[in-house]
C-alpha cells in the first residue's frame, strides 16, 4: 500500500482571509452576561421621543458659566441620569430585581452608564446618582469615560448597578432595542439628535427630538408602568426646570 502525501506545508489558502484570536476576558464576560439576559427575562421593548430643545437651549445659555465654574462641560448625560432617578422614584419595580421568588426593591439610584472603552463596552457604575448635582454627575462620567479608554476602570466600579443608561447615539444610532444587564429589570437607550418636523399647536414645525427606548423585564415590570416610565423621563427632559424644583 502506498503511503500517505504528506501534508502540504505552508499556509492554507484561505489563511490570508480569515484569523482566529481568543475572545478577551472582558469580552467573553460581556456575552455571557447578554445571553443570560436573553434566556432568562422576558424582555420587552418601548418607545418614545423627546423634544430636546429645552435642554439645549439651557446648555447653550449656561454651559461657559458651568464649566468655568465646575471645570467640566454640561451635557446631556447628567440630565437623563437625573430624570431616570425621578422615574425611578416613580416606578420602583423598575429599580427592582427578581431573585428566585422574591423581588428586592433598591431604595438607592446606583445608575450604570456605558461608555467605550479600548476593549469594547463598559459599564461603570454611578452611586447614589440621586444624591449628585449635575456638575457631580458630568464630572463623574467624564471621569468614568477616560479612564475607560485608558484601562484603568477597577473592578468594583463596574459591580452592582440597579438601573442602566446607554447611549448609541453619539455613535449616530437612530433606534436601537437595548439588552437588559442583568439582574436589573430596565435599561434606558439614548439615541442621535436629529431635526424633524413634529406638530405643535396645529402647526407643523422643526424640533430636535431623540427617540428614548427603555428595554424592561416583562416578568416584573408590567407595560403600563414601562410607557409611564418613558413618559416620565420626557416630561423632565422637555421641562428641565422640573429637575430643579423636584416636581
Amino acid at each position: 500500500q502506498a503511503p500517505a502525501p504528506a501534508a502540504p506545508s505552508g499556509p492554507r489558502p484561505n489563511a490570508a482571509r480569515e484569523e482566529r484570536v481568543r475572545m478577551t476576558p472582558l469580552r467573553k464576560r460581556v456575552a455571557e452576561r447578554l445571553l443570560q439576559a436573553q434566556s432568562n427575562a422576558a424582555l420587552l421593548t418601548t418607545f418614545n421621543e423627546v423634544d430636546m430643545g429645552e435642554v439645549m437651549a439651557l446648555r447653550k445659555k449656561y454651559n461657559e458659566k458651568f464649566q468655568a465654574k465646575h471645570g467640566v462641560k454640561l451635557g446631556f448625560m447628567s440630565f437623563f441620569i437625573r430624570a431616570s432617578v425621578e422615574a425611578l422614584k416613580a416606578f420602583p419595580q423598575i429599580n427592582a430585581e427578581i431573585d428566585g421568588e422574591d423581588v428586592i426593591f433598591k431604595h438607592y439610584y446606583d445608575i450604570g452608564v456605558a461608555v467605550s472603552g479600548s476593549r469594547g463596552l463598559v459599564v461603570p457604575v454611578v452611586r447614589d446618582a440621586n444624591k449628585l448635582s449635575l456638575a457631580e454627575l458630568e464630572k463623574t462620567v467624564g471621569d468614568y469615560g477616560g479612564r475607560a479608554r485608558n484601562d484603568k476602570l477597577t473592578l468594583p466600579e463596574l459591580q452592582g448597578g440597579t438601573f442602566t443608561i446607554t447611549n448609541g447615539g453619539i455613535f449616530g444610532s437612530m433606534l436601537s432595542t437595548p439588552i437588559l444587564n442583568p439582574p436589573q429589570t430596565g435599561i434606558l437607550g439614548m439615541h442621535n439628535i436629529v431635526d424633524r418636523p413634529v406638530a405643535r399647536d396645529g402647526q407643523v414645525v422643526i424640533r430636535p427630538i431623540m427617540y428614548i427606548a427603555l428595554t424592561y423585564d416583562h416578568r416584573l415590570v408590567d407595560g403600563r408602568e414601562a410607557v409611564q416610565f418613558l413618559v416620565r423621563v420626557k416630561e423632565c427632559i422637555e421641562d428641565p426646570e422640573r429637575l430643579l424644583l423636584d416636581i
